[in-house]
């Protein structure tokens, strides 16, 4: 079953995770080395992402490192551009509306 992108970044673990691929490949061990929690609890939350196509397993021998998938992300940040306008015109109706208030003051 695939799993919900959303779903996927909603968790800080998962979120880490994506944050130490972008910068890096690694491998499952070496990923669980940088939390404290077990390998196995590591391995759930990289099928999570691998599902969400928001990582890539590529094989190197007898390891298998996993790739950040920017394209993947770049799709779900185009589909949040359509509501950034949005949420910028607000910010900015906020700020002046707090402004004339200030002002009034």
């Amino acid at each position: 079953m695939k799993q919900d992108i959303f779903q996927a970044i909603s968790d800080p673990t998962r979120r880490a995770i994506l944050a130490l691929l972008a910068i890096q490949t690694l491998t499952p061990n070496a990923m669980a080395d940088k939390f404290d929690m077990s390998r196995q609890a590591v391995s759930k939350h990289i099928k999570v992402l691998h599902e969400c196509e928001l990582i890539k397993p590529e094989q190197s021998g007898r390891e298998i490192y996993y790739h950040f998938n920017a394209k993947k992300m770049q799709e779900f940040d185009h589909w949040l551009a359509q509501f950034r306008k949005s949420w910028e015109t607000q910010f900015n109706q906020l700020d002046q509306l707090l402004t004339t208030i200030k002002e009034q003051e």
